[in-house]
């Protein structure tokens, strides 16, 4: 079958600057038969629309086994979530099937890829996703190479300093607060770091499982806060704007016992950093839309 990447991921990989993306998409139809072949599968479809990051192959063993094949650039650091997925062993994450082969492939156990948590309504869906990411909050193995929040947000601020004039007055609040949370982190845990509701699929063995990882270590707020903005269109929609955003803060920070404070300034900066690298990739309305609502916090 042909391994062509859903435009999705094209669109995605394309608003980065260097070549290195785009030098992986051309390669990306050999380098998944290669992956089925070394492990011997079978490819069944690739998964459309997909993510922003990866290319999803969903595949069989030759005994019919259903399993999901992933592919991601060498920028996306897929031994960091190969490492991850591993530390957790299944426990409230997909599980990994096959860790023989050195690539960049990795092979998970297969979910539901079109039931994620956003098909639920958003309070169920927050129930959901509060009870699968406490799962998630555990030591980091011994000697592990995960970034930190530190490092990470360090790396995200230099050209948040770049956006444009329109932006600096909330960039600079963003990055004064990174500045004021990073001084003295209260925990060093193992963190999904991308997670939110539409990371987290049905599945066979547990009711609900989280995928796609961009792991590192810090504390529990940072990792709380991009779910805090989840179905960003519908709070931006609601006639309690601002006070509903602080609400729904207080109400995920009291639901884990997380610091009401910290959630909401780790909320802050990766809204404002969200939106300054929409506005870096011609995005306006996403950008306007998550800089609008870190104006609310």
């Amino acid at each position: 079958m042909a391994f062509e990447p859903p435009e999705r991921l094209v669109r995605a990989l394309g608003e980065r600057s260097e070549d290195a993306p785009a030098q992986w998409l051309r390669a990306l139809p050999g380098l998944a038969r290669e992956a089925l072949d070394r492990r011997g599968l079978t490819a069944q479809r690739v998964q459309a629309p997909g993510g922003r990051s990866s290319l999803v192959v969903l595949v069989r063993y030759s005994d019919g086994t259903p399993a999901t094949l992933k592919l991601a650039p060498p920028s996306a650091v897929p031994g960091d979530e190969l490492a991850a997925l591993a530390h957790w062993g299944g426990f409230g994450a997909v599980r990994v099937l096959d860790t023989r082969h050195d690539d960049d492939a990795l092979l998970l156990e297969r979910l539901q890829p079109e039931v994620s948590l956003r098909s639920l309504p958003d309070a169920k869906a927050l129930l959901e996703a509060c009870g699968t990411i406490r799962r998630l909050w555990v030591a980091p193995p011994p000697g592990h190479s995960f970034e930190t929040v530190a490092e990470r947000t360090a790396r995200q601020a230099e050209p948040m300093a770049k956006a444009p004039e329109e932006a600096q007055p909330l960039v600079r609040q963003a990055l004064a607060v990174r500045d004021e949370l990073t001084v003295f982190p209260p925990e060093e845990l193992l963190l999904h770091g991308a997670f939110r509701q539409g990371k987290v699929l049905a599945g066979d063995r547990a009711p609900w499982l989280t995928v796609g990882p961009e792991p590192l270590v810090g504390e529990r707020a940072y990792d709380l806060a991009r779910l805090v903005r989840d179905r960003l269109e519908d709070q931006l929609a609601s006639s309690t704007g601002a006070a509903g955003a602080k609400r729904r803060v207080n109400r995920l920070a009291d639901s884990l016992e997380v610091d009401r404070d910290r959630l909401r300034g780790w909320t802050l900066f990766r809204a404002v950093e969200s939106g300054t690298r929409a506005l870096a990739a011609g995005r306006r309305r996403d950008a306007e839309m998550l800089l609008e609502f870190g104006s609310w916090l």
